[in-house]
């Protein structure tokens, strides 16, 4: 549904803001590290969010990623999502067809009509610092199982 892009700027927006919330800056090893994602990678996906004014970014030896406050309680999933795939989400169709119109239906086109619509809800209500919370309280993961190596888990205690 999401791009790959996407999903990692989910996760490093959900990270950032759990810093954010503490006064904290997320370094970009500690972000690459927190969701599992290439330094490079999660890099162009920072710069991304920072150019869409979703993030601040400080260089320096005391540089790193935070979102300031005020922004934490408005910003929504929608509006990363917006930033990195952009509208895709709201109107690709659902077998992924790229002639796919109420003209020319594919065979889930009216049901998906109806999933689209309640992803839209969906995104639009939820904040970042809701999920933001969610991790830190231990109700919500960021990373597999599998995936969790231990000089990256204290990460996620750190916060």
């Amino acid at each position: 549904m999401f791009s790959k892009a996407c999903e990692y700027g989910l996760r490093a927006a959900i990270i950032t803001a759990a810093y954010s919330e503490k006064d904290q800056k997320a370094s970009l090893n500690e972000i690459a590290g927190a969701i599992n994602s290439p330094l490079a990678f999660t890099a162009k996906i920072l710069q991304k969010l920072v150019r869409d004014k979703i993030m601040l970014s400080t260089k320096g030896a005391y540089g790193g990623f935070q979102i300031q406050k005020g922004k934490l309680k408005k910003l929504t999933i929608a509006r990363i999502v917006k930033a990195i795939d952009g509208e895709r989400v709201y109107i690709s169709c659902g077998l992924g067809l790229k002639e796919c119109s109420d003209a020319r239906p594919c065979p889930v086109h009216d049901k998906f009509i109806k999933i689209r619509e309640e992803l839209r809800t969906m995104l639009e209500t939820t904040t970042i610092e809701e999920l933001a919370s969610m991790v830190t309280s231990g109700e919500g993961i960021l990373r597999d199982k599998k995936n969790n190596k231990k000089k990256y888990y204290k990460v996620l205690w750190k916060i």
